[in-house]
């Protein structure tokens, strides 16, 4: 898996099955494939902001990224604040840190186009 298009292509495992969280290292070599997304210190969570156009694209951008999570059984934490900031957070909370499908959420999300404030 060496691009972002190899995780768009691949589909999240479920979180009881995978066993434990990726250490900081492999997480790490994964966050290169997610431009964008930044890991916090410990190596358990990825986070993206986006200024958003308006409140009004911020809510359609958050329902597609929501498809994207029902579909892959596996869902971000949306945080919307100002009326157009919008911070995305995963981690596998099932794991207490990140798992290959935080990566591949991260890479679904990349691929929607998007409105950002000019």
């Amino acid at each position: 898996m060496d691009t972002n298009t190899a995780l768009t292509q691949k589909h999240c495992q479920p979180c009881e099955g995978i066993g434990q969280a990726l250490d900081k290292k492999t997480a790490t070599q994964l966050l290169k494939n997610v431009p964008g997304w930044q890991m916090d210190e410990e190596g358990k969570v990825i986070r993206r902001e986006y200024p958003m156009k308006d409140f009004k694209t911020a809510i359609n951008f958050m329902s597609k990224v929501a498809v994207i999570a029902e579909s892959e059984n596996h869902h971000p934490d949306l945080h919307l604040t100002g009326y157009r900031k919008l911070k995305i957070e995963l981690s596998t909370h099932a794991l207490g840190g990140l798992s290959q499908n935080d990566f591949i959420i991260a890479a679904k999300i990349n691929a929607l186009p998007v409105e950002l404030k000019p």
